[in-house]
């Protein structure tokens, strides 16, 4: 357990109020609604709960404190991005759920305003770079894609996306305006003050050990509930009996100290637009309300069992690689200190499709899967579960995440051998594009096994 939780983050760091844990569970509790984890999709399924029906007795159990998890660790991204393709789903399930996904981004802003929590949001849209043949061949593909499925993402000429982000060796891109940058420590923490304000009980540092019908129990007690729902994302395979329904794969981040005007004039961002590529290992990033560069990306390797350990959270070896390849896009930071240094883990379900769910004969519910693009999934997955717990039916619980049942990972040490590879693999892929510019057919192997 943490003492001092400033180091969680750059984003836990920046909280104006330091973080003091609330009381844990000291015994059995009862409840109407009992939800094991105090992230985003645990605390967005409260706050809508208590929007539609204010008597409800909800309890929230957190192992550490709200937003210890990705919640407040990841890359500051509330964006449309749902983590399997358009492409994927049916024609019409897919435009309702993208739909669905770019309706939640303004949601999550507009609750932002009305509730008067302050987490640095600019809504700038995202600027993805091409900057090799192969990515521009796929920057091309993926606008052609979304015009089929009535998405209007714009394709840009090397000009247009250096206007947005002026990188090293831009070849041209792609922009949607369905994204914006937060700090994402803040709007978790402020939503957890909110829900509890309005009559929720939050218990911190109670680590919960095994999800069953009515009871979410730990080693103080248990939460008696007839609707029991997970919200535990990348930290699920510590509780019984699910070490194989989540994988947890681990992305770290850097941040620069505050940089000055003329840095920024050279490198853009103007509209504090996020931003990554299309090579095959993810970097993302932004810009802060505080003016430093935030950058992010995989390259971390999974561990043996799915364990999940503080020390993973920070691998100097990737760290060091997340630095040359943001000055390798930058090079006007090079020699620009690096103040935090973070990471933890995300969720990963077998088939990369997230969901959502209740099964009403157990009062089990889940939502999770996200695959790094939680800020706005959580928030749909919250609207969501609070339609299913109440019974009622809408365009939400038709979506085609909602009941999606992926299968388990596969056994150790198969699970630790195919993971690992395929980090190697699509590293070697992102060289061999730059190398000799064309798409990687290890690539396209890998991502087909993967059900991508």
């Amino acid at each position: 357990m943490n003492t001092d939780y400033r180091d969680v983050s750059l984003w836990f760091d920046q909280l104006v109020e330091p973080v003091v844990p609330r009381a844990s569970l000291s015994g059995p509790a009862r409840a109407d609604v009992a939800i094991v984890g105090a992230g985003f999709t645990g605390l967005w399924t409260a706050y809508y709960l208590q929007q539609a029906d204010p008597g409800l007795q909800i309890t929230l159990l957190d192992a550490e404190v709200a937003g210890f998890g990705a919640s407040g660790r990841n890359g500051g991204w509330c964006s449309a991005l749902y983590p399997v393709s358009i492409a994927t789903l049916a024609k019409d399930a897919a435009v309702a759920q993208y739909d669905a996904m770019i309706g939640s981004v303004a949601e999550v802003l507009r609750v932002a305003t009305a509730e008067g929590i302050d987490a640095g949001i600019a809504h700038g849209g995202t600027v993805t770079l091409a900057r090799s043949p192969a990515q521009l061949e796929r920057a091309k593909a993926e606008v052609a894609e979304a015009l089929e499925f009535g998405r209007a993402d714009q394709l840009l000429d090397a000009d247009a996306a250096r206007s947005h982000l002026n990188a090293s060796n831009v070849l041209g891109g792609t922009y949607t305006p369905h994204c914006a940058a937060v700090q994402p420590a803040a709007l978790v923490r402020g939503l957890a003050d909110l829900v509890e304000t309005r009559g929720a009980t939050i218990y911190e540092r109670t680590p919960v050990a095994r999800i069953e019908p009515g009871a979410a129990l730990t080693d103080r007690g248990g939460v008696r509930a007839p609707i029991v729902i997970r919200a535990t994302e990348g930290y699920t395979p510590r509780l019984q009996g699910l070490r194989r329904a989540i994988a947890p794969v681990y992305s770290l981040i850097i941040a620069t100290e505050p940089l000055p005007d003329e840095v920024w004039d050279e490198i853009g961002l103007h509209a504090r637009e996020t931003f990554t590529d299309f090579r095959h290992l993810i970097i993302y990033g932004q810009r802060t309300a505080d003016g430093r560069m935030v950058f992010g990306g995989r390259g971390a390797p999974y561990h043996l069992g799915s364990r999940i350990r503080a020390g993973y959270d920070r691998v100097p070896r990737v760290f060091d690689l997340l630095q040359e390849t943001m000055t390798e896009l930058f090079p006007a930071l090079a020699g620009k200190a690096i103040t935090h240094r973070w990471g933890g883990p995300l969720g990963i379900a077998r088939d990369w499709h997230a969901s959502v769910g209740l099964d009403t004969e157990t009062g089990l519910g889940w939502a999770g899967g996200y695959v790094g693009d939680g800020v706005s999934t959580t928030n749909l997955a919250g609207r969501t579960l609070s339609d299913l717990i109440r019974g009622v039916g809408s365009p939400l619980t038709e979506l085609p995440w909602v009941g999606h049942r992926s299968r388990q990972w596969e056994p150790e040490p198969l699970r630790w051998i195919g993971a690992n590879a395929g980090l190697r693999a699509m590293t070697l892929a992102d060289r061999a594009e730059t190398r000799g510019g064309k798409p990687s057919r290890v690539a396209k192997v890998v991502n087909a096994m993967l059900g991508r």
